[in-house]
This record gives structure tokens, sequence and C-alpha cells, in this order.
């Protein structure tokens, strides 16, 4: 989202991160600005229990854990490598910086944040009164429309990554998907599913 050039003017530095490495813990203060270059990031929190619920994955180029930076509060959620990682971090204080001398990324930045919380409000009304079927398929048509596929898409997350994304069991997702390919709403080719 914001140029290698201008990170690195502002003072980033660049994270080389192997899977399942964690880039910050829930409850701790955020400091700073984190940009993929490369690679995947989970952001997740564990309840009581010890089960996860995946908060949002994000990939190349994408920029994760504004909220906490720009309000002053201590991270909800933690941030785990899912495959190996390159990273800018920048300080906040310089982060902010680079806002002020650049509008245009503020607005960009502005408009993906807006997106993210979309997307929160959405799965929160679909995972609290509606049937996994429905919880899998809102889910799958986000992220072909966030992909900007018109044609056939091909969900690249695992049973299991959909699975905590939705707040339901695997194995439910296992069933939904069986069941979303009988109603002709998805293909299953080869283990792959596509919308």
């Amino acid at each position: 989202m914001i140029s290698e050039n201008l990170l690195l003017d502002y003072g980033a530095t660049l994270l080389d991160l192997s899977e399942n490495e964690l880039v910050f813990t829930e409850g701790k203060k955020a400091n700073f600005f984190f940009q993929l270059k490369t690679g995947a990031i989970k952001m997740y929190n564990l309840n009581e229990q010890g089960k996860e619920f995946v908060q949002g994955m994000f990939g190349d180029g994408e920029s994760f854990g504004e909220p906490p930076m720009f309000g002053g509060f201590e991270y909800p959620a933690s941030a785990i490598t899912i495959r190996k990682s390159i990273l800018y971090k920048v300080p906040k204080d310089s982060f902010f910086s680079l806002l002020k001398d650049n509008f245009d990324f503020h607005l960009k930045l502005s408009a993906a944040l807006s997106k993210r919380l979309a997307y929160k409000s959405m799965i929160l009304k679909e995972i609290s009164g509606h049937p996994p079927e429905h919880r899998i398929l809102t889910l799958v048509d986000f992220l072909k429309e966030k992909d900007g596929t018109s044609s056939k898409y091909q969900v690249d997350l695992t049973r299991q990554q959909i699975a905590d994304l939705t707040g339901l069991r695997v194995e439910t997702v296992i069933r939904g998907f069986k069941q979303l390919e009988v109603e002709g709403e998805i293909e299953i080719i080869n283990r792959k599913v596509y919308r």
C-alpha cells in the first residue's frame, strides 16, 4: 500500500521472519506500523478453552495492527506469521510524520481501515445468527470480492482457516462445503473449493 522507498525514508526497518513467529502479542502497547512486503500474517485471539478465533489474515502489501497505534491502546489480538514473511516496521512517531507529509497515503489507509471495519461488522452479523453454510458462503463471497475476481474463484484458505475465521469447527466447515456443493453454490474439484 505504501511504497518501499517512502517507508524507508521514514525509518522503516525490514524484519525477515520464519513461519509461526509472533509479530506482537495481545495486551502489548502498539508502538509501530507494520506492512507486509511478502508473506502472510494472522491476527487471532484465544478464548479460555484455548480455541483460536482469527480476527483477520493479511498478505503481500497489506498493513495490519493500526487501530491500537492510532487509538493509543494495547493490541486486542496477537499477530503471527503463517508462512515466511518479510515486513516493514516503522516507529509510530515516524509513521505519523509520513502520514502528515503524504496526505494521499493517509486517505488510502483510511479507506483500507474502513473496509476492514465493514468486514468486521458483516462477519459479526453472520456469526451471530446464521447457519454454518451461510457463514461460509458469506466469507467466500467476501474473499472473492476482495480478490476482484468476477469469474470462478478458487478459495485459497484451508478448512481450518475458514473455521477459525467463522467461529465454526473444521468438521462443520467440511459438512457445510458438502452441502453447498449439493446446492450448486460451490464446486469442489480435487479438494479445491471454487465459487
